[in-house]
């Protein structure tokens, strides 16, 4: 009865803000961010100290401004991603650039897997279907403990039209998905990447590297590429999609999922240079090694 009614709640207070402006939604996301980085130590200290090693040239003053700034970001971001799922599509296309999609149908491919992370507005990649209408959108996510938010979350998702995989069950959805051509399969997978991710250069470190944008590429045969959003200005953004990285060599061997996947972390490392307010830096990307990547070295080189 109580999740019933927290459930509920939610989705009252979702519903309340869905009829908001969006750029009211977006002022008060940055508002909400704003109090939480004065609020929540923690995740502002776990900012500051990414930022500070990723750029030992800012001033402690820098970093702070910085910091605040990715706190707002954020609020922005999932602010606005509670209003966008179901609004008109030609007033939401209307406030999102795309760069590179036109290149990309040109290439042939009808297999996509697209390397994404958690920059701008990280969820409005599923508006990609707005200029594709035949193409089917995919992503993975892990669901909510608490089962009330989870619901709340999944109906929100399902406005999209992207099929969302719950990644305890991932390998046998992502496997029908791709039975079928026109597929794009959106990975997350700047974060942190587990006990047995690659242990390869990121922004001046080693840290865990997730492995699944090469070994998914590689088994469906799909065309490798990259998609990140920026943020311009108030609730506007600019999605650029590419380069293609390279899943074989040119005597058409496969390459190693190492070399790959470095591949991968220098675009991520373009784009966190790009624009450093946009990207997520609250999360604890750098944890030390684990028992399995200590004895396994895959690092081949430092970051250039």
């Amino acid at each position: 009865m109580l999740s019933r009614v927290v459930e509920w709640f939610l989705s009252a207070l979702l519903g309340l803000i869905r009829c908001l402006p969006l750029e009211t939604v977006a002022r008060l996301g940055r508002l909400l961010g704003g109090i939480a980085c004065r609020m929540d130590r923690r995740h502002r200290r776990v900012s500051e100290e990414n930022l500070a090693q990723a750029f030992p040239e800012l001033k402690p003053q820098e970093v702070q401004a910085l910091a605040l700034e990715n706190f707002r970001r954020i609020g922005e971001a999932y602010a606005c991603a509670i209003r966008t799922p179901g609004m008109d599509p030609k007033e939401l296309l209307g406030r999102i650039e795309f760069v590179g999609l036109d290149d990309l149908l040109q290439s042939g491919a009808d297999r996509l897997v697209v390397a994404t992370g958690h920059f701008g507005g990280f969820d409005l990649l599923a508006h990609v279907q707005g200029h594709w209408p035949h193409w089917r959108l995919a992503t993975t996510y892990r669901a909510q403990r608490f089962a009330p938010l989870n619901t709340v979350l999944q109906g929100l998702r399902a406005r999209t039209g992207v099929l969302f995989i719950e990644r305890h069950d991932a390998t046998r959805a992502i496997h029908r998905f791709f039975d079928e051509n026109q597929s794009i399969l959106a990975l997350f997978s700047d974060q942190h990447g587990g006990g047995k991710g690659l242990w390869l250069p990121f922004l001046g470190r080693h840290s865990s590297c997730s492995p699944a944008p090469a070994v998914i590429a590689l088994r469906y045969k799909a065309l490798l590429t990259m998609a990140i959003c920026y943020r311009t200005d108030l609730a506007r953004w600019r999605i650029e999609v590419g380069p293609v990285i390279p899943t074989h060599d040119e005597q058409g061997q496969e390459r190693t999922i190492e070399a790959i996947i470095l591949d991968v972390q220098r675009e991520y490392e373009v784009a966190v240079r790009k624009d450093p307010a946009n990207w997520f830096w609250v999360h604890r990307r750098w944890k030390p090694p684990s028992a399995f990547q200590k004895a396994h070295d895959f690092a081949p080189g430092p970051t250039p």
